[in-house]
């Protein structure tokens, strides 16, 4: 049993070998593992990772075009603005994968399992209003933010096919939705507008044969199944 498969199976529950090994290391503990075994790289194979968690393709979001309509981040940058707007970078430029595709390549020379991150609704545009402006936005403009996340759901599937198309095993979606004791936002809002777009990925993912799995920081107990 290779590590593809044994993480293969250990997330449908059938029997394996032995407990599938990994730690999220590289950007917290980089320097000092490097220092002691020469490189990140090293302390994988020395231990046998099974598992990589992979960056990388392109950005959503052309901030040349959202600073023109307000600056990123403004109380003036409000989700009305920027429906209509080409705010969305291609996720269809084939060269924005090539550093993805070379760290694919050397993990899956290790036959380990690999995922790749990208952001999901509420956690992407954060980047472009600010979390405090964004929880406002969501009670002032839950329309406008409603399609602002459907054309964030479509690029998210674009992305996700080519990177399914290099080999990946499995798309990682962030979404931080939680503080230490409950959502950010009311769960009857994140029904209505999020979950809808975030199951058409996760659905989409699944047609293609691959896994889907979900980051979010804090207390999500009240969307959790």
């Amino acid at each position: 049993m290779n590590s593809t498969e044994r993480v293969r199976a250990t997330i449908i529950g059938q029997p394996i070998d032995r407990q599938p090994i990994y730690g999220w290391v590289s950007f917290n503990l980089g320097n000092e593992i490097t220092a002691r075994w020469g490189s990140v790289e090293a302390f994988e194979d020395k231990y046998e990772f099974d598992i990589a968690h992979l960056f990388g393709g392109p950005d959503s979001f052309d901030f040349s075009v959202i600073n023109s309509i307000a600056p990123v981040g403004s109380e003036d940058l409000t989700p009305n603005l920027l429906v209509d707007r080409p705010i969305f970078v291609s996720p269809n430029n084939i060269e924005d994968y090539e550093r993805l595709r070379v760290d694919l390549a050397h993990h899956k020379a290790r036959e380990r399992f690999c995922y790749v991150q990208t952001p999901g609704f509420f956690e992407q545009f954060n980047t472009v209003f600010g979390i405090e402006n964004h929880l406002m936005w969501l009670a002032l403009y839950p329309d406008e933010l409603n399609e602002l996340y459907r054309r964030q759901a479509e690029w998210t599937i674009q992305f996700a096919d080519h990177c399914i198309d290099m080999g990946i095993d499995m798309i990682h979606i962030s979404d931080d939705w939680g503080a230490q004791k409950d959502i950010m936002f009311s769960p009857k809002l994140w029904w209505s507008i999020i979950y809808p777009h975030l199951k058409t990925v996760v659905d989409h993912v699944h047609s293609r044969g691959a896994f889907c799995s979900l980051h979010s920081d804090g207390c999500v107990m009240k969307v959790a199944d």
